[in-house]
């Protein structure tokens, strides 16, 4: 079978449920599209509002109070919302990127080492019987090795260590001062095959919400490296299936997933912060035009609200008196504005109650885009 560059982007849209609205609970949506981008406290709501048919957003703070969806440090070492069902293989999959990247020269420069992290970790999470903070953490931490160590041990520790985000505050269920939880029953550090075969999980689950995709997307997505994908691909054999690129490239898919016709209408969405389905890939340019990369993906990694029309990034967004300000970086037909003022409409409603003005940090991004046309679509 050979897919289609249009194929693609109907595909992912499929699974991300960004073809239509669909009637389903936060949780199960949250494992449907597999991990919702979370170092925004609003974005995996906005995600949701996105994907769910009269999304009440209550859903998601309960689902993140009784733990059934958990937000911790996984895929390209950011932090991330995923179904609890997925956390411990993710976790596993994920634990010699995590130690690579978060027990370097930032950490030991603190004069701790590697072996004694492995050795602090089991205590650590003892002592996260319930949610602490960052200062908590620290003082226990200067207890226990008996001096007050510089700022990159709890840094490497926080991130290694298999702890929870614990919810805080509102609006958004996190506050701007984090606390961290032991989840139940703690992983203990993988083995290096444990860390294999759990990668092969990782990589279906990603097939599912994702695919097709080359290995090169799946080591994009997870930030692991492209020969631990391969082997994991090659390991999972008859599990997969094979389908031909735009290009010829070998993609891998989940058997039986959804191909839409290539015609299939896509509704314009306005995408939260950091939406997933802008960063799964390693070619970007399956919803994002490659001409609009660098507006909307900065080089200090924030990645802006953007308008999705007809499946692809066609500007950005944000929140502005009266309603929400749209920038589009080339012409849209009529349709496709009178489409993003109905959607506008809903999203001035959908903040109201959290966050009127949400993102508002991040406005300063908004003198260095590329020209275009803008339109306040009203609130009200």
């Amino acid at each position: 079978m050979k897919i289609s560059a249009r194929g693609l982007n109907r595909s992912t849209l499929a699974r991300q449920l960004l073809l239509g609205r669909e009637s389903v609970g936060a949780a199960d949506a949250v494992r449907r599209v597999v991990a919702l981008q979370a170092q925004q406290p609003a974005s995996p709501y906005l995600a949701l509002w996105n994907r769910i048919a009269g999304f009440d957003p209550s859903e998601l703070d309960d689902a993140f109070a009784h733990g059934t969806v958990v937000k911790a440090t996984l895929m390209r070492i950011t932090l991330h919302a995923v179904h609890t069902d997925d956390y411990r293989a993710f976790r596993a999959a994920l634990h010699p990127v995590l130690r690579a990247g978060r027990l370097g020269d930032r950490y030991t420069v603190s004069g701790l080492t590697p072996a004694d992290a492995d050795t602090l970790v089991p205590e650590l999470l003892a002592f996260a019987d319930r949610p602490r903070t960052n200062a908590e953490y620290e003082a226990w931490l200067e207890q226990r090795v008996g001096t007050a160590p510089k700022s990159g041990a709890w840094w490497g520790l926080r991130h290694y260590t298999p702890l929870l985000h614990a919810p805080t505050a509102p609006p958004w269920s996190f506050g701007e001062r984090p606390s961290y939880v032991a989840p139940p029953d703690p992983p203990v550090p993988p083995t290096p095959e444990v860390s294999d075969a759990a990668l092969g999980t990782l990589a279906l689950r990603f097939l599912a919400g994702f695919g097709p995709a080359s290995a090169a997307d799946v080591a994009q997505f997870a930030m692991v490296q492209r020969a631990r994908v391969r082997t994991a691909l090659t390991a999972l054999g008859d599990e997969l299936v094979r389908v031909e690129g735009p290009d010829g490239e070998e993609l891998f898919d989940v058997p039986g997933a959804p191909y839409p016709d290539e015609d299939t209408p896509a509704p314009p969405r306005l995408m939260a912060m950091w939406d997933s389905t802008l960063l799964a890939y390693a070619d970007r340019s399956r919803v994002i035009p490659p001409g609009y990369r660098t507006a909307v993906i900065r080089r200090n990694g924030d990645v802006l609200p953007t308008l999705l029309v007809d499946g692809h990034v066609a500007g950005v967004w944000r929140p502005a008196e009266g309603g929400i300000e749209a920038t589009a970086f080339h012409g849209l037909a009529d349709e496709a504005w009178e489409q993003l003022a109905e959607e506008a409409l809903s999203l001035t409603a959908f903040l109201a109650d959290r966050e009127p003005r949400v993102y508002r940090r991040y406005d300063h991004w908004w003198s260095k885009l590329p020209d275009g046309e803008t339109r306040l679509l009203p609130g009200t």
